[in-house]
């Protein structure tokens, strides 16, 4: 290689080497600029809507759904087997309590009871006598004991033979309205074998769970209206009459129970129906769309709007602040706040997922989310 080759050699290395570093102090001085301007402009603001936090009346009320059952009810049946002698009822027939509604086959129990009785008048002649012989010391302490002893034994075994004579007679426990019979005359009925089933339909009751966070709406008394689909357009009026003590684990709802009179027996056991529950007087609370709330795992919370006075251009500086609130009762569209905000707080309802907080923001309220306390369905 000459010396003039190797001096142009070395003058091309000398200038690619500028300019490679030319373009890398360039690109280093743009990103440079690029940070500065982005850390100096900050976040552009965000269009919300909002929505000032009031304090509305509310008529707190608890809806749940639930099954009917009679005041009492059960399948009567036999205590013992026997052949069906007598059946003094029709299927669907209203009874009253005590009523004969079965009899079955008691002669051999009559016919041992009469035994008995004669056992009975045999030990207290011997009773009589031997008390008798005792005041002239003809017999002893001990007979006479003896004697009481077999008497009573005796008089016991026919109480017996009563109760079980009884079983041979069944009949109706409580007043109510029968159902469909499900013996014959002449059947042999083994015991606990189902005869028909007997339902007291006035009143009735209505069992249903309300959530843990309801329980302070549930008293007993409270009024309740129940309406069910297989009687369209009825409504019947109860009260709470009973309250489980305790909370299902499983489910965190509580068990409440409500007496709704039924004189016409429209109402019948089994029958789902709905409920609605009067707590009573009015209660205000602040109240908001539920569209403002984003519900977490870790809580549910809303963003407030603060006023940072004005900026350069004499307009509002807004930014939001991020709050943890306590949500209470629904109603439609709208979710009362139990603490968290006040009375008066401006609070975002559109706009939050692209919010953090103290974010800049600004107020489009053009459009606004659904806040109808009572909103009803509309067929387009």
């Amino acid at each position: 290689m000459t010396k003039g080759t190797t001096k142009r050699m070395t003058i091309m290395l000398l200038l690619t080497a500028l300019v490679f570093g030319g373009i890398y102090g360039f690109q280093q001085f743009r990103n440079k600029m690029i940070q500065q301007a982005i850390k100096g402009k900050g976040m552009p603001p965000q269009a919300v809507s909002t929505i000032v936090a009031e304090i509305s009346a509310w008529q707190p009320n608890v809806e749940a759904v639930g099954n009917m059952r009679s005041a009492s009810g059960t399948n009567l049946a036999a205590e013992i087997g026997g052949l069906v002698t007598g059946i003094h009822f029709e299927s669907g027939e209203m009874v009253k309590t005590g009523q004969l509604l079965v009899e079955l086959n008691a002669a051999p129990l009559k016919a041992q009871l009469e035994q008995l009785k004669a056992a009975v008048t045999l030990a207290r002649q011997n009773y009589e006598r031997d008390l008798a012989q005792l005041k002239i010391q003809a017999v002893s302490q001990a007979t006479v004991d003896s004697d009481i002893a077999m008497l009573k034994g005796a008089q016991a075994q026919i109480a017996t033979q009563e109760a079980m004579l009884e079983q041979k007679f069944i009949r109706a426990p409580f007043a109510g309205r029968l159902g469909i019979r499900q013996i014959d005359l002449g059947q042999f009925l083994s015991a606990g074998a189902p005869i028909v089933n007997l339902q007291k339909l006035d009143p009735m009751y209505l069992d249903f769970t309300v959530p843990q966070a309801q329980i302070d709406l549930i008293h007993v008394g409270n009024k309740i209206t129940i309406n069910t689909s297989a009687l369209p357009g009825k409504t019947f009026v109860g009260h709470i009459s009973a309250i489980e003590p305790q909370v299902d684990t499983a489910t965190r709802n509580l068990k409440v129970r409500a007496k709704i009179p039924n004189p016409k027996g429209e109402l019948l056991p089994g029958l789902f129906a709905t409920a609605k529950v009067d707590e009573g007087g009015k209660r205000e609370y602040i109240t908001l769309p539920n569209s403002a709330i984003a519900y977490n795992p870790y809580g549910s919370t809303v963003f407030i709007v603060k006023d940072k006075g004005k900026d350069a251009d004499n307009k509002p500086k807004l930014s939001v602040e991020q709050r943890f609130v306590t949500t209470g009762l629904t109603r439609g569209d709208q979710v009362a706040i139990l603490t968290g905000i006040k009375a008066g707080e401006v609070v975002v309802t559109a706009g939050q997922l692209k919010l953090r907080n103290g974010a800049p923001v600004f107020i489009n309220n053009s459009v606004q989310p659904a806040n109808n306390p009572n909103p009803e369905v509309k067929d387009e």
